[in-house]
Order: C-alpha cells, then structure tokens, then sequence
C-alpha cells in the first residue's frame, strides 16, 4: 500500500512540482557492499545524506537519493555502516544509533557469503534478520524492511578451493538469495531486495562482462571493482536502481538514459539504459513491479549534472 501510494504521489508531483509532501525517512544498513568500497561512489554527493556514523560516507545511499530527486519524491536518506560487518555486528554494537529515531523503510543486508565463518550457511543470517528486524519494528510497526541478496564473487568462483569454485557465475547470486528467501520468512521482513540476480540479468542483457580475470569484452562493462569481490561505480549504480525500484515502487527505466549520477560518474547514456533495464527485469520477475509503471519524466535531450540536493 505504501508503494502504490509513493507512486501516485510522485506522479502527482511531476504534473504539480509546487506541492510539497512529509519526508519518508529511510535507513541503509549495511558494509562495504552498501558505502561503496572500491569506487567514486564511496564519497558521492555525501551532504545530500545522513551518515549516522560521521564517516562522510555517500554511497548506495546518495545514489538513491539522487533517483528519489530526479522522481519528484520526498525522501530523507540515513545510513549505518561498517567495513565486513554482518546483521550481528549491528546489533551487538549500533542498535543506539539505529534506534536514536523511528524509520518509514530500512534497506539492510549482510555478510556478502551468508555467514564470513561458514560460507553459504543461511542458519546466522536468519537469526540475525529476525532479531534486527523486530528491533526495527519496535521503532514503527508500519515499518518496511527491505533486505538485500548481494552478488557473484568473482574471487570466490574463478579462484581455486574457494568455496563457489569453479560454479557457473549466477550459481552464488542464487544461493545467497536462497539464504535470503529464508530469513525473510520473518514476520518483520517486507521483501528480499535481489541484488545479485540483477547483476545476472545485466550479464544476460550483454552489458556486462561474466569473468574480470580474462579481461573485460568490448563493449561490456565489469559490475565489479579492481578487487573482483566489491563493485565498481557500474555495480554499486545498479545496486542503486534496485533499491530505487523497491522501496518507490516505481519503474527504474522511468529514470531515463540521461539520469544526471550516472552521467556525473563518467557512463554512456547506453550503459544507463541498459543497467536501468537489468534492474527492471529483475523486479518484474520478483513481481515488485508491472510494466504498465513506467512513466519516463520530462528531461532533457542530453544528460546534465545534478541540481543542488
């Protein structure tokens, strides 16, 4: 319901841009995977957010901000997060600062294999997400809690006696959303934000390359950073897009070729279309979205920097 509601407000303030709707406050939980490691995202446009940590970071978080903006929508963008930390983390060390003020949506994820001690075992994760997310409730019994399932690691797959070995890419993005599926069998859990299998799908599309360790194929871009386990700027901005299309129920596509943070990171408005279509076939499959939500705003007819946040 407060998706759809999101949805007619953002349309409504793309034909009456005057009116002026509440904040909807937002929290992003997270590590690495979420402030932007290995990239231009880490310190992107951070004024425009809230790092409850004081780090300076703007990651994933201002990436969504900035699409919030673009969209006509009201949001007022937090983040929490530490370097390799997973929900225990969290709770054992930051529920005081994730429970200095209530949340209208919390967008949260893990450890990147399930559990950093036992890779692929989802017994942690599930226990952590329960814990975490009733905690958040606790804070808004109208809360939505998102929870992320992270990407394919090229090092944990293309490198020997690791524990994705010698796998097909997508066989670690699907197990890792398997142990997602399952936590978000909690009561407190609104849905599994599917991450990874977005990157799968920008690799069927043919925008992005399957195997960092030969070399990118032309015309192709790498999801993933100088590391092959964190993401680069293409990465982190279709992590971004999927964040964007969950928690406002709203068409990425809607965004356009020219959207100003990809353009403002250095991409073609090629690969913004078509890391804004991964994103896309991904939530229709996850049925987050319909095709019919898709209303393209009135931008220009090539791509400028973003205004003032």
């Amino acid at each position: 319901m407060l998706r759809m509601i999101r949805k007619i407000v953002a349309l409504i303030l793309i034909l009456n841009p005057n009116l002026v709707f509440a904040e909807t406050k937002v929290l992003f939980i997270g590590n690495s995977f979420t402030f932007g490691y290995g990239s231009p995202v880490k310190y992107y446009r951070a004024k425009s957010v809230t790092d409850l940590n004081n780090e300076g970071i703007g990651g994933v978080p201002a990436l969504f901000k900035s699409f919030t903006v673009q969209a006509g929508l009201n949001y007022d963008v937090y983040l929490e997060t530490h370097g390799g930390s997973d929900f225990n983390y969290h709770l054992n060390n930051e529920l005081d600062v994730i429970g200095s003020q209530s949340w209208d949506q919390v967008l949260m994820h893990s450890y990147s294999t399930l559990d950093k001690e036992n890779p692929g075992d989802p017994e942690s994760l599930i226990k952590s997400t329960a814990n975490l997310s009733e905690f958040l409730h606790g804070l808004n019994p109208d809360i939505e809690v998102y929870i992320t399932a992270t990407w394919s690691r090229p090092d944990l797959i293309y490198k020997a006696d690791r524990r994705w070995s010698g796998t097909p890419i997508e066989k670690m993005a699907l197990d890792v959303r398997a142990g997602y599926n399952l936590a978000a069998q909690s009561p407190y859990v609104t849905a599994v934000n599917a991450v990874g299998e977005a990157w799968t799908q920008a690799m069927k599309l043919g925008i992005a390359d399957t195997n960092p360790y030969d070399g990118i194929e032309f015309g192709k871009v790498s999801l993933w950073t100088w590391d092959y386990y964190h993401a680069s700027a293409y990465g982190y901005y279709l992590h971004a897009l999927m964040a964007f299309g969950n928690l406002t129920g709203l068409d990425p596509r809607s965004l356009g070729e020219n959207e100003c943070s990809g353009f403002e990171l250095g991409m073609s408005q090629h690969q913004i279309k078509m890391l804004q279509q991964a994103a896309f076939e991904q939530l229709i499959k996850d049925k987050r979205l319909t095709p019919s939500s898709l209303s393209k705003p009135k931008f220009s007819q090539q791509p400028k920097r973003c205004s003032a946040m």
